[in-house]
């Protein structure tokens, strides 16, 4: 099975958080696992990263 590539407003729009914040997560080495398809800096993330970076941060927030 083909794993989709997502770029980075896709995710950024399901995670309800601005592309920039998604940008200093990867600067900061949080956030889903992403890949880096050229020098230049073009940035895709696969479902299944999503859906896992979501799993592991249930539960994460402050009451």
């Amino acid at each position: 099975m083909i794993n989709e590539l997502l770029k980075a407003p896709e995710v950024a729009d399901q995670l309800r958080v601005s592309v920039g914040t998604l940008a200093n997560w990867r600067h900061q080495g949080i956030g889903p696992r992403y890949i880096k398809l050229s020098p230049s800096g073009r940035v895709r993330y696969t479902r299944a990263a999503v859906d896992a970076y979501l799993n592991r941060t249930q539960g994460d927030v402050a009451a």
